[in-house]
């Protein structure tokens, strides 16, 4: 891969997901603060990355409903959709993206980055709400509609929502720590850049009553597996994430939480 451009031809940003930090160089000073607004709160020094991504702006117009492709190629991974192409090379810490000048193309591009580094680090993205309350973190899973916006928008004063979309989780000693993402959902705001050990996975359902139900591994893995983000078809790839979720409800509980739209909700969590 060819050398970035020089830096001081280009503007760039440090933007830190997880402990992850990834900078980006673009040619045009506007969308680099564009990118500084939309990930307010997860910028940081930009004397520390992980990796770099130059990017490099396409016409508008394009698909971003389109199918994501991410391909292990010899050299790293290629990855696209209707508005963005990308190239990467873990080894060398180094790509470049071709996207349109909408930020939440980068979005798309980080969430997938962060998929394939997390593979190799115990952890994954996934579709549930966190949030931390009295120092530990709570997942809250389910598909569209199940209430993850909703239990997110019921948290307490004292409650820091991590995300009401997609949760960072890695392993750390014998548990699993959660980490907040920039990546929202209905309520339109990043989470809180904080993180806290993760005490439970609740599968969510909206129903008459708030309770909580015991959940057996079996179903837990099964659930979870099913809320997992992945983009990559690469066995070498998927195998780890199957094995972190088996291990992920071995060693953290797993319930189900039906819940009413109340915030008396909360008083059963944490």
């Amino acid at each position: 891969m060819q050398e970035l451009i020089d830096s001081e031809a280009r503007h760039n940003i440090v933007i830190e997901v997880g402990g992850v930090p990834v900078r980006v160089h673009s040619a045009d000073r506007d969308f680099v603060k564009l990118l500084e607004n939309r990930y307010a709160g997860f910028v940081t020094r930009p004397d520390r990355a992980e990796f770099d991504f130059e990017i490099n702006l396409a016409a508008t117009g394009s698909d971003p409903e389109a199918d994501v492709s991410v391909k292990r190629e010899p050299h790293g991974w290629s990855f696209q959709r209707g508005d963005f192409r990308a190239e990467w090379d873990p080894a060398a810490r180094r790509g470049r993206i071709q996207q349109t000048p909408n930020p939440y193309s980068m979005d798309s591009v980080l969430r997938i980055v962060h998929t394939l580094v997390l593979a190799g680090q115990g952890g994954f993205l996934v579709h549930a709400a966190s949030a931390v309350r009295n120092g530990k973190a709570f997942l809250f899973a389910g598909v569209s509609g199940a209430g993850k916006t909703t239990i997110s928008r019921l948290a307490p004063p004292d409650a820091a929502v991590l995300t009401d979309e997609i949760s960072y989780v890695r392993r750390e000693g014998e548990g699993y720590r959660a980490y907040g993402t920039p990546f929202a959902g209905e309520l339109a705001r990043v989470g809180e850049n904080v993180s806290a050990p993760l005490a439970t996975l609740f599968l969510l359902a909206q129903g008459p009553e708030n309770k909580i139900e015991a959940v057996d591994e079996a179903e837990a893995g099964r659930a979870l597996l099913t809320n997992i983000l992945f983009f990559a078809d690469d066995p070498k790839t998927v195998i780890p994430v199957f094995e972190s979720a088996c291990d992920f409800v071995a060693r953290v509980p797993v319930k189900r939480l039906t819940f009413m739209p109340d915030a008396r909700v909360w008083e059963m969590i944490g």
